[in-house]
């Protein structure tokens, strides 16, 4: 038996797909103005923002709420 498809919004996307895609979308500057966490507003790197949201869930979630805002409405 298959599964239903899921609802959530973010099923099925890294971390890094979804900086990467918000990153594309508002560049680092605007980012950062919308949610000021430091790895957007100072020498910003997905790399850096990847390691610093995976080990800070109330920043990640903020990220994760813009990206639903932005892409999934």
């Amino acid at each position: 038996m298959s599964q239903p498809p899921s609802k959530d919004p973010l099923h099925g996307l890294t971390l890094e797909t979804i900086v990467t895609k918000l990153m594309e979308h508002y560049g680092w500057e605007e980012l950062g103005m919308m949610i000021d966490i430091r790895c957007f507003n100072f020498d910003p790197s997905v790399k850096s923002s990847l390691k610093f949201l995976r080990k800070t869930p109330w920043a990640r979630a903020k990220v994760e709420a813009l990206y639903i805002r932005t892409f999934a409405t």
